[in-house]
């Protein structure tokens, strides 16, 4: 009888899960609010053959595309080795928008092209989040086993940089020799927060498709260590030192150097479908330290904005890459409902309106690098170096995620108006281009279109003015390269029950 109880206890407690569950998920998809629209969806779709057939026509095999010179780019990051950076990241993009034949050439290259034996300085983080996540969105969407073997492939060679004394990977490796260092600039010898707490979404689903645990044992650990450790006044800093397990310099951002590292604890949550816990608490308890010392709101306009924390003294200046956060704060006030649901998406949403002014403040209606808060200046670029556009998605990706759990019109407009603007100011006959000043009528092109221009910008673009069933955010989980990967209905390497 005992059993019977204990039994029927446990059927109570998985039913109660699941309804919890449902409520969440409920919450991430309005049934029959977010109607396609297909004129400006079109209009994109429309954008990306541009982009890719210019890079396909000047670039093929390259990295990325100059479409000024007609010709190929590589970044520092790619580790001075063409490795089709743009292919990859572009295959969900064009099979999202059912580009077939394009798709269908990309998938092709990297069949019978695509190695992982040159490469001397590739970023870990970069390698991760574009080339792994490129390639395990490409299988979840294709089922097309190329991608998931080629996603491995990469990864593997990406283990080594985990070889510490903490666990906490470096910075940089050889894919020739497994050679691995940190930037010479990351504070004495440390790893960068949002390198290396930007792995476990994809670590996690390559150990579930493939069966082998030791990827999400790798990220695993690293959650471990950061778990344990001493959070100054809560807040996580940038650096840590991979060797001796320490923070490095005092400088805590949601922008370069921190953001993502914050997005993929709420996100490990969603993409267990809530079960990861941990990543949900750890997320809540940084968020409060944010907004707590970081989040202000400007004298003249009230706008809300991220500062950074800089030797235990804010800094009143926001990256373009900080923007993405309000799309990550609305995503997490909106899967789990308590008191300070309200508040936290009232700062989403501040801080995409936040966003939208420093675009709608330019002449060329494109943001700056970055903006700041000093006195008279709200908003805006006040040094020369950060008044450059390199096609960055962060606010059109706050877009994307207000639209979806608001469907409020002012996300689609704000949204056309960035595509209009990256028509006017960034369209060449040969792709697309960064600009060098936002603030000048007739910019300087800086010659480069980046892959994250066809598989973070683009796609978020597209998907705005897309029906909410495409890649609905109760099926998916973006990565920090915008790559979906499916929801899971468990934690990787964990025993279900």
């Amino acid at each position: 009888q005992q059993e019977q109880q204990k039994q029927q206890q446990q059927q109570r407690q998985q039913q109660q899960q699941m309804q919890k569950e449902q409520q969440q998920r409920a919450h991430l998809v309005q049934k029959g609010v977010g109607h396609e629209d297909t004129e400006k969806k079109n209009f994109v779709l429309k954008m990306m053959k541009h982009a890719w057939s210019s890079y396909a026509a000047h670039a093929w095999g390259a990295n990325e595309l100059k479409p000024v010179s007609r010709s190929g780019h590589s970044a520092q990051i790619f580790g001075g080795a063409n490795m089709g950076a743009t292919i990859v990241d572009a295959l969900d993009t064009l099979y999202v928008m059912g580009l077939t034949e394009e798709f269908s050439k990309a998938r092709n290259w990297v069949a019978n092209e695509f190695h992982t034996d040159s490469g001397d300085s590739v970023s870990v983080f970069e390698g991760n989040i574009r080339f792994v996540g490129g390639l395990l969105s490409a299988y979840a969407l294709s089922k097309d086993e190329i991608f998931k073997a080629k996603a491995k492939e990469y990864a593997d060679k990406l283990l080594p940089a985990f070889n510490t004394n903490t666990g906490i990977p470096m910075g940089i490796i050889s894919f020739r020799t497994g050679a691995t260092r940190n930037w010479g600039w990351a504070s004495g010898g440390c790893s960068i927060l949002a390198e290396f707490g930007t792995m476990h979404l994809e670590f996690s689903y390559l150990s579930e498709v493939t069966g082998d645990p030791v990827y999400v044992d790798k990220v695993k650990k690293v959650r471990e260590v950061l778990r344990q450790m001493e959070k100054p006044n809560g807040l996580y800093p940038n650096y840590l030192n991979p060797k001796t397990g320490r923070w490095g310099q005092q400088h805590t951002s949601m922008g370069a150097l921190g953001d993502s590292f914050y997005e993929y604890l709420l996100k490990s949550w969603i993409q267990t479908s809530f079960h990861d816990v941990e990543a949900r608490q750890m997320y809540d308890e940084a968020m409060e330290a944010v907004v707590a010392r970081l989040v202000k709101e400007s004298s003249s306009s009230k706008l809300t904005y991220i500062g950074e924390m800089k030797s235990n003294r804010v800094d009143h200046k926001m990256d373009h890459l900080a923007c993405f956060s309000g799309g990550m704060i609305a995503l997490g006030a909106a899967t789990l409902s308590n008191e300070k649901s309200e508040e936290m998406m009232r700062i989403g949403q501040g801080i995409g309106n936040t966003c939208h002014e420093s675009y709608d403040r330019t002449v060329t209606k494109l943001g700056p690098e970055a903006f700041r808060f000093d006195g008279s200046s709200e908003a805006v670029a006040t040094r020369q170096n950060e008044k450059y556009y390199i096609l960055r998605p962060e606010v059109v990706e706050t877009y994307f995620y207000l639209w979806r759990l608001t469907h409020d019109k002012k996300y689609r407009d704000w949204a056309w108006e960035a595509v209009q603007a990256l028509e006017t100011h960034c369209r060449t006959d040969n792709g697309y281009s960064g600009i060098r000043d936002v603030y000048n009528a007739n910019p300087l092109k800086d010659d480069v279109q980046q892959s994250f221009f066809l598989a973070e910008t683009l796609k978020y673009l597209y998907l705005i003015f897309c029906d909410d069933s495409v890649l609905p955010l109760d099926k998916w989980v973006f990565n920090s390269e915008a790559h979906p990967l499916p929801v899971l209905d468990h934690i990787p390497g964990s025993s279900r029950t």
